[in-house]
């Protein structure tokens, strides 16, 4: 992408927004800062020396309108998107540059999904929801892993964080599903969202080395639910999550991340380890990085980029592995996240055989299967 590139990200002056403007900076370009709070946003424009500033209210669409003015294109990263994303979205639309959003709203993005599909095609513009960790990162795994297949009977994403801070901004889009949801959990099953009531079950998942099994809750639901089956032929995708991660979300006193280095990362470890299985076959992908807010930043950024370089599969609305080469894409976030080797076997169960390992195009490293729910 050349350099001089100019992106507006809503939402700059939050947790994840101000990743996103580094990450801009960092590459070349120029970020516009956009909030709804101009001394907030003066305070987060000092990082930023020069980068336009401009305040817009999600209830006032010329104010969007002037926030978008010469950009092209916008990163949403504010909060909760069932509040935003339709704006937003309208607004991109208007001006007819991509939108890209970091959204992990179950709710949010099947909205934008389906609400923008013609238009987004009729404007001939990329609207890319959930282009992040959660969502993103999965699907883009999840789509490398199934290679040829034109199908797959289940796809299972397991998150292994260290722990979890969560952000002002990912509480509040908690409340918000709770609220849309009457309490219940979201699921994907039978081809289609379902809601059901109780808890997410115990049980155990062996992640690859160094984590190996951990304690995990399943049915644990996130944004992959949305991405995956957008456009992968698969009637089930089903989700889990460590438990120390679940414990830091829904701790009462929970704070927010804690830097620990130059780049703003919290000490936040994790591993997206996915499974694709197909009656006796099973594929598998995985990568590691530090910090799910941070990984954002490039995760949207690079999405940025390739939808203005014309590196797509499609335009209009789209999931991550829908639109871009999910193993190039995999690729190019080096060095925040480091992609495992794609690798085949066979399952049966909890337990199944080794194969001759799979090989990310363009590199020559295999991994070993493992036997991954218990």
């Amino acid at each position: 992408m050349e350099s001089g590139h100019t992106v507006a990200v809503v939402g700059a002056s939050g947790h994840t927004g101000r990743f996103v403007a580094a990450e801009l900076r960092d590459r070349g370009h120029t970020p516009v800062l956009v909030g709804r709070d101009a001394g907030r946003l003066r305070k987060s424009g000092a990082a930023h020396p020069g980068a336009p500033m401009r305040t817009a209210s999600m209830d006032d669409p010329l104010s969007l309108d002037r926030a978008l003015e010469g950009a092209d294109a916008v990163v949403n990263c504010a909060g909760p998107f069932a509040v935003t994303a339709a704006p937003v979205v309208g607004a991109a639309l208007r001006a007819g540059i991509p939108y890209v959003d970091v959204a992990a709203e179950i709710e949010a993005n099947t909205d934008t999904f389906t609400r923008y599909e013609r238009d987004a095609r009729d404007v001939g513009v990329a609207v890319v929801p959930a282009m992040a960790f959660f969502g993103g990162l999965g699907d883009l795994l999840a789509t490398a892993a199934m290679g040829d297949w034109s199908g797959a009977d289940e796809v299972h994403v397991a998150y292994g964080l260290s722990g979890w801070a969560p952000t002002a901004g990912t509480r509040a889009a908690g409340r918000v599903s709770r609220q849309r949801r009457d309490g219940r959990r979201v699921l994907y099953t039978n081809g289609r969202l379902e809601y059901a009531d109780g808890s997410p079950q115990a049980a155990e998942w062996t992640f690859p080395d160094p984590m190996g099994t951990r304690a995990v809750l399943s049915g644990f639901t996130m944004a992959e639910v949305t991405t995956i089956p957008r456009h992968l032929r698969v009637p089930e995708v089903r989700t889990y999550m460590t438990v120390e991660a679940v414990e830091g979300l829904s701790a009462p006193d929970a704070r927010g991340p804690v830097a620990v280095d130059g780049r703003g990362r919290s000490e936040q470890t994790f591993l997206v380890d996915v499974v694709v299985r197909s009656g006796g076959a099973e594929r598998r992908a995985h990568a590691t990085g530090q910090d799910i807010y941070a990984v954002s930043a490039p995760l949207a950024v690079e999405a940025v980029e390739r939808i203005l370089t014309g590196r797509t599969r499609t335009t209009g609305v789209a999931s991550a592995g829908e639109i871009f080469d999910a193993p190039g894409f995999l690729r190019a976030l080096s060095p925040h996240v480091t992609p495992g080797p794609l690798h085949e076997g066979s399952a049966s169960g909890a337990e199944h055989a080794t194969a001759a390992p799979q090989r990310w195009p363009g590199t020559g490293t295999g991994l070993a299967a493992r036997p991954p729910l218990r």
